[in-house]
């Protein structure tokens, strides 16, 4: 049974980071795109990054680029979201979600098979 699970989210002030994990099992990781996607109150799910199975690339979205790193352990079967620089507008539920891979991956929340329940990501002073 294929299971995605977040964590890592909090309270952090403006200009601080994160780190947020999602840690995956029944699947193999490196066959699978994962991406992180966020939704805030009253706005719809909008994608932040992804990373592409079997090394195929990263995509970011232009609000985090610079800020936000993605990163994926096979290993362990984790991928890390490292959050930089935050700022009060990333405040959200932070999910990630899993999806077959062919080729580079894509920001699509609708394109996504597997979600996890997410983290809350609050910036705030």
């Amino acid at each position: 049974q294929l299971q995605l699970v977040e964590s890592g989210g909090g309270l952090v002030q403006p200009g601080g980071s994160l780190r947020l994990s999602c840690a995956a099992s029944g699947f193999t990781l490196n066959d699978y795109d994962i991406g992180w996607f966020r939704q805030a109150p009253g706005k719809e799910r909008e994608g932040v990054s992804c990373t592409s199975s079997r090394g195929a690339g990263t995509n970011y979205a232009d609000s985090v680029k610079s800020r936000f790193t993605i990163s994926r352990d096979n290993a362990k079967n984790t991928v890390y979201l490292q959050m930089n620089s935050l700022k009060p507008e990333d405040t959200a539920v932070y999910y990630c979600a899993a999806k077959l891979g062919f080729g580079r991956c894509v920001l699509n929340p609708q394109s996504m098979n597997y979600w996890g329940k997410g983290t809350l990501v609050t910036v705030s002073s």
